[in-house]
């Protein structure tokens, strides 16, 4: 077995391998998107069984095998327990979790896209913000992380708002710590998610399970 690795990053899912194991999808800063197999994990006696769900994001020790890596130990920075108990805000965080894990790939720094995830789970967590505000700033500065974006949002054929505008440039240039502490009204809202989402569809071709679950329900 190889030398231990530290990692950090965020767990987008997980699925039942064998009698007792788990194999994992994880965000890492460090290597972008990783798979991980948690050994023995769904025993009640292991350490590990309470900290291999998703969204549980912390510091990880894994060991490399040629194709995964083996995790050891998890030291949690936060399980977004509050999250999970919520039905609409686990399905808002599972999207956030799926298009990070769209973009994700093996070998790359994906700091900036742990530290966006991340505060999209904090935020909706505090629930300072609307859901869907959060998950229009997440789809949009996501994409510019990405390079997939446009400077001004397009409103088809009438003008967007001005506020919209605002808080379009406030969510590809502004601070992360920042970037969910807005709210829009009436036609500004409108113009703001119809321009992110007019967006991602140009950039995302792909369908998205957890997307079409969450807007069946809201």
């Amino acid at each position: 077995m190889s030398e231990k690795i530290v990692m950090h990053g965020i767990i987008l899912s997980g699925m039942p391998v064998g009698e007792a194991d788990r194999r994992l999808v994880i965000l890492t800063g460090e290597r972008g998107k990783i798979t991980a197999f948690a050994r023995g994990s769904r025993r009640p006696s292991s350490p590990l069984v309470g900290s291999t769900r998703a969204f549980t994001y912390g510091r990880m020790e894994l060991y490399e095998s040629k194709n995964y890596y083996v995790l050891d130990s998890v030291e949690a920075g936060n399980y977004f327990e509050e999250v999970t108990r919520d039905l609409e805000s686990s399905c808002y965080a599972a999207y956030f979790c799926e298009l990070a894990g769209f973009y994700g790939r093996e070998g790359l720094d994906a700091r900036e896209s742990v530290r966006l995830l991340y505060a999209a789970l904090l935020a909706l967590q505090k629930k300072l913000v609307s859901n869907e505000l959060i998950r229009a700033a997440y789809e949009l500065r996501l994409m510019v992380i990405n390079g997939e974006y446009t400077e001004q949002p397009f409103g088809g054929e009438r003008a967007v708002a001005q506020s919209a505008k605002a808080a379009w440039t406030h969510c590809i240039s502004g601070r992360l710590e920042e970037l969910f502490t807005f709210e829009l009204k009436d036609d500004a809202r409108t113009d703001f998610l119809g321009a992110v989402e007019s967006l991602r569809e140009d950039f995302i071709p792909q369908q998205f399970k957890s997307l079409e679950i969450l807007k069946s329900m809201i």
